[in-house]
């Protein structure tokens, strides 16, 4: 894929491996903001707009270089759809979600996110993390921040509580008092199974939401997070297993490293077929 990196921008030429949309809603993030003729794109304390122009997309951001890690740039996803497009259950998701690229978000806002995410839903998350940052991060020129660990323990349970975050509040606060960015930055060193041990041991995240942070803020490609989609993907497709550890377990061996890329390609099509109907 061509990009052209500019000092307050990055220019993408053509649409087969990037698209804004698809790459948004396809599970993986939730600061962001849908504005019709253009996304804002909200991680860490950086922000950039993003929008679709008739030869490809132009992103705007007073941080092009890292965004362009963020937004993967240099990986060849053509080279991993067409490894993928071997597998026959692929081919129609990769079709359909073919622009979509797997972030590479801050690792501690990433833990905290999908902490809220649990047994919630997109928008609820959105607002929930959006009252996060207005309430707790650091004020930009037209944005706010998403709150360091330091700024966040000043919140009590109470704080989570009143703005939505229910029976989570209760994980974040002590998730807090348990990890911070230094730690969780030095865990890059892992290898994905003792990086997954260290991650459940913490407060609010299971096995789903330790998959989710190996996938999108450390970037481990051997990971399958299995949710409600990608349970019925298998019962629907492979065989009838309630067990989503199991799952997880047999998709991983399947797709071996490339497993995140097939897990994301599956889940929008699922989501996106379910939504249509």
């Amino acid at each position: 894929m061509r990009y052209e990196l500019g000092k307050n921008y990055i220019k993408i030429f053509g649409k087969e491996d990037f698209d804004i949309k698809q790459t948004l809603e396809c599970g993986q993030v939730f600061s962001y903001k849908d504005c019709g003729s253009y996304y804002l794109v909200m991680s860490a304390d950086k922000m950039a707009k993003v929008e679709e122009t008739k030869d490809g997309f132009l992103i705007e951001t007073t941080s092009p270089k890292y965004f362009e890690n963020y937004f993967d740039l240099k990986t060849d996803y053509g080279k991993i759809k067409r490894e993928l497009s071997k597998f026959s259950i692929l081919k129609e998701p990769i079709k359909f979600g073919h622009g979509i690229r797997i972030l590479k978000q801050n690792i501690f806002e990433t833990l905290i996110s999908f902490i809220v995410s649990a047994n919630n839903n997109i928008k609820r998350i959105q607002v929930i993390l959006n009252r996060i940052r207005e309430n707790l991060g650091t004020k930009k020129a037209n944005y706010y921040a998403f709150p360091t660990r330091e700024q966040l323990l000043n919140a009590d349970e109470k704080f989570f509580l009143d703005i939505g975050a229910g029976y989570r509040a209760k994980y974040l606060f002590k998730v807090l008092r348990q990890v911070d960015e230094k730690t969780l930055d030095e865990w890059k060193g892992l290898d994905t199974t003792q990086l997954r041990t260290k991650l459940i041991e913490l407060a609010g995240v299971g096995p789903k939401v330790a998959d989710c942070v190996l996938l999108f803020g450390y970037g481990k490609g051997d990971v399958f997070p299995v949710d409600t989609w990608i349970h019925q993907m298998y019962n629907k497709f492979y065989e009838h297993l309630d067990n989503r550890e199991q799952i997880r377990h047999k998709l991983t061996a399947e797709f071996g490293e490339l497993s995140g890329y097939a897990q994301q390609y599956l889940f929008y099509f699922m989501r996106a077929s379910n939504v249509e109907k």
